[in-house]
């Protein structure tokens, strides 16, 4: 493994309001039957709505860009399940942290994809996260992977939890002034554990977006 950028780390800590530290272990792992955090809450309105696509920014009807500077790899390494609610929803969490890292790269929070994918506390959390990296002076640059994915549904069908594994062991910051690449030695705080609850898009047929967000740092069961 190479060396996690400090960004990453100060982007985090600059949305610690919205952080969930979980116990570890097993015990931690919710049931299908169990309340979805935010469940119960609505979508709001966004600015934009796009059709929920993994798919390169061409491929997308609607024309919202999803799509990364070649040296900013986002990989996701899960399988789609089943459900059809689920799958969808899984590919616009995807998109929704593709539009954060979109917005790092065009240094704006006002980035099409960014309003799309994201609603309510997702939004906010997607404009902090922005913010942090534009505030810092940073972009970034190497491969984030995320793993491990599952997810479940609200009982309503109107919102599914959508959790995963990200390791940023090999995803760095680089100072916009500089090109100078940060690294540190590699850690547990390499590792992070993710619950997003993406929620159906009223304006959008097929959207979901991501209404709050939920991160356990230094997360060692990813490891």
């Amino acid at each position: 493994m190479k060396r996690r950028s400090l960004p990453v780390a100060a982007a985090l800590a600059a949305t610690a309001a919205l952080l969930l530290t979980a116990c570890g272990g097993e015990d931690d792992k919710s049931s299908d039957n169990d309340k979805i955090a935010g469940a119960e809450q609505g979508a709001e309105t966004p600015k934009e709505s796009a059709a929920p696509s993994a798919a390169p920014a061409e491929d997308k009807p609607d024309g919202v860009d999803v799509s990364l500077p070649e040296d900013m790899d986002l990989v996701f390494d899960w399988d789609k399940p089943k459900d059809k609610n689920e799958a969808e929803a899984m590919d616009d969490a995807a998109n929704f942290l593709r539009a954060i890292y979109r917005g790092v790269d065009k240094r704006t929070t006002k980035d099409a994809a960014v309003t799309a994918y994201a609603t309510g506390e997702g939004l906010h959390y997607a404009k902090t996260q922005i913010d942090a990296w534009i505030e810092g002076g940073w972009t970034a640059t190497g491969t984030l992977r995320h793993y491990d994915a599952t997810t479940r549904s609200a009982p309503n069908g109107k919102s599914v939890e959508v959790a995963f594994c990200a390791d940023s062991g090999k995803f760095y910051g680089r100072e916009i002034k500089t090109k100078k690449i940060l690294k540190t030695n590699p850690s547990i705080e390499d590792f992070d554990y993710y619950k997003i609850v993406m929620v159906k898009s009223p304006t959008g047929e097929g959207l979901w977006q991501a209404s709050k967000v939920f991160v356990e740092t230094k997360a060692a069961k990813c490891q």
